[in-house]
């Protein structure tokens, strides 16, 4: 393997190859997620433009960014590089995706019947086991952690299809965890409110730092024989290299964690935007006509408030009031 030139900040921006399997992956999702906003459109229907570019730029741009760019050129000689690029795909990237929301716009898009059949799929036991949330946890932690600490990653750099492997392992480990808390709410149990999502978040949050920071501080060298052997004349320290991607690990961690608690947050400001806009439309339509007063043949117009007229303790504080 030819080592490539020395890395600059002009090279590590404008530097790429291409990745044929994952340019593929990058073009089949932008594909289905266009043909479903499309398709939406042709009906009359809406959908938010935020949603697209969330999708396009930060899931399939980081996708991009993370096989193709400078990133994927010097990863197999140099550890940092590509420990950026796997908390790309496991954090980043299904961060992205998420907020496009593309399971909403797959059953609101497809046919009644295929909607209805993704729907159970999206809903079975399998999936609220994986999705649950501190499986899914589990599982991006045991992930990020098997990559470093087993034979996996390694191995991956001597194999380009292990290596590819890898790329969607991170991807989908990331996803079972980032979609469901934001935008599959019928997989979660009815316990895993807005408050609850936000704090488990939160605890996301640390937990997806705990691996960056033992590789930072992990006295020996991860995928050693392979980064030892590679090293190029113009980068010989290898465990600094490796201190460097897991500063890098944390770093990206804990700012990917504050959109996405910001996301959660503003989910829950929405909903209960809803559910007050909802409670006002019940309330005026079971507001009860007045009793005419004495002296009067028929009801006026007026109306008696709710507080009135039901006998529940919020109403009667409110009349002592």
């Amino acid at each position: 393997m030819v080592s490539p030139p020395e890395l600059t900040m002009g090279r590590l921006l404008s530097s790429w190859q291409p990745d044929l399997p994952a340019l593929l992956l990058v073009l089949l999702l932008g594909a289905l997620y266009g043909w479903g906003v499309l398709r939406l459109r042709r009906r009359g229907e809406r959908w938010p433009v935020s949603r697209s570019a969330a999708f396009a730029v930060l899931g399939l741009g980081t996708l991009v960014v993370a096989t193709m760019s400078a990133l994927a050129v010097y990863d197999r000689v140099l550890f940092w590089p590509a420990a950026v690029q796997n908390i790309l795909l496991d954090l980043v990237a299904p961060l992205g995706l998420a907020l496009g929301d593309p399971l909403r716009l797959a059953v609101r898009a497809l046919p009644e019947r295929a909607a209805g059949r993704a729907q159970r799929a999206m809903t079975g036991r399998l999936v609220r086991l994986l999705t649950f949330p501190l499986v899914s946890t589990a599982l991006v932690l045991a992930t990020e952690l098997t990559v470093y600490f087993t034979p996996y990653f390694e191995t991956a750099l001597r194999h380009g299809w292990l290596h590819q492997l890898m790329y969607l392992h991170l991807l989908l480990a990331g996803c079972l965890f980032v979609v469901p808390v934001l935008t599959r709410e019928e997989t979660l149990p009815a316990w895993c409110t807005h408050p609850v999502r936000a704090a488990l978040v939160f605890l996301d949050g640390i937990v997806d730092a705990v691996p960056g920071i033992v590789v930072m501080t992990h006295g020996t060298l991860i995928a050693g024989a392979w980064y030892l052997h590679h090293a190029p004349p113009w980068s010989r320290d290898v465990q600094h290299d490796q201190q460097v991607g897991g500063g890098a690990m944390v770093g990206i961690a804990e700012l990917v964690a504050l959109p996405f608690l910001l996301a959660i947050l503003v989910q829950w400001a929405r909903t209960e935007r809803a559910t007050t806009a909802a409670l006002d439309r019940r309330l005026a339509t079971e507001l009860i006509p007045a009793a005419p007063t004495e002296g009067q043949t028929e009801s006026p117009d007026l109306v008696r408030p709710w507080w009135e007229t039901e006998n529940s303790e919020i109403a009667r504080r409110i009349r002592h009031q």
